[in-house]
């Protein structure tokens, strides 16, 4: 596992939780407490892969049983942020099975959304793994899911990006355009940011690179660039201040990120791991 994926305390988690169980369940589970009295009869459950990919989200499909009845106990056959192939046996359950039947779907969906993400991430990730650099994600998650996507993508071997808008300073095309051009965007964000906050310029041409390099940009992005492009505005950006890191977005795939990351960049950020992953297909199955 990623030393870099952590997930955040129950204190943040719980919450959410909490409010996808409630999504789920409504007034009750009208099947399981028909059927089963609460907290009454026990048994057993596995989880199965379905398809091969790395494993993600076992501690929260725990702690979604756990919330529901606290003695649930489940144990992680595969460990969380390893490969595991088809048929292979991810976890074990045991414990009340009105509880392990209310929160099947709710901890499915999270492990098998953010084992997706972790999978296509890795494959993404060794594409690039012998040379300097490196993948980030974006911010482009899905609404009320981001800390968890963004600790998927940790998972899979890929480094955060900023997790939001008050991580960091990035001065996109649009804020130029607003601002007048990148000088007075540059000039006028510095004069108000706190220390130790980073400014990070997009730039589309050779002229905005060396327009964010007259102003000490920390960072420069490289956006859709062609790669000859790249290589000339890697050259020009390591001449001038071997400081600033470059980093290069816009239409990253698994058949062009290789190229990119030849040019000498730092960093590739893309959007595709997360908007691109398809799940991972999990099952449960109960054992009596």
């Amino acid at each position: 596992m990623s030393n870099s994926a952590v997930l955040p305390p129950r204190l943040v988690l719980d919450p959410l939780l909490h409010g996808w169980l409630v999504e789920d369940i409504g007034r009750g589970d009208r099947t399981t407490n028909s059927l089963l009295l609460q907290d009454v009869t026990l048994g057993s459950a596995q989880w199965v892969a379905k398809a091969s990919g790395i494993i993600a989200g076992l501690p929260l499909a725990a702690r979604v049983f756990q919330i529901l009845n606290e003695k649930v106990s489940f144990v992680a056959v595969t460990p969380e942020g390893t490969w595991c192939e088809s048929g292979q046996i991810v976890a074990e359950i045991h414990g009340s099975l009105d509880a392990l039947l209310m929160g099947e779907r709710t901890a499915l969906n999270l492990a098998m959304r953010l084992s997706g993400i972790a999978s296509l991430t890795y494959i993404y990730v060794e594409k690039i793994a012998d040379l300097p650099a490196l993948l980030v994600d974006t911010r482009k998650t899905t609404p009320g899911l981001r800390l968890l996507e963004k600790y998927a993508t940790a998972l899979g071997g890929a480094i955060n990006h900023r997790m939001g808008l008050d991580d960091a300073v990035m001065i996109k095309d649009n804020h130029i355009a607003a601002a007048g051009g990148i000088r007075e965007a540059v000039t006028r964000i510095r004069s108000q940011i706190p220390y130790p906050l980073t400014i990070e310029v997009e730039t589309e041409s050779l002229e905005q690179v060396k327009e964010a390099l007259q102003h000490n940009a920390d960072i420069i992005m490289l956006d859709n660039m062609p790669l000859d492009m790249m290589c000339q505005a890697v050259q020009l950006i390591r001449q001038q201040d071997s400081r600033v890191k470059i980093e290069a977005s816009g239409n990253v795939t698994l058949e062009t990120i290789r190229g990119v990351a030849e040019t000498g960049i730092d960093y590739i950020s893309s959007s595709a791991p997360i908007t691109q992953s398809k799940w991972l297909d999990l099952s449960m199955k109960i054992l009596l």
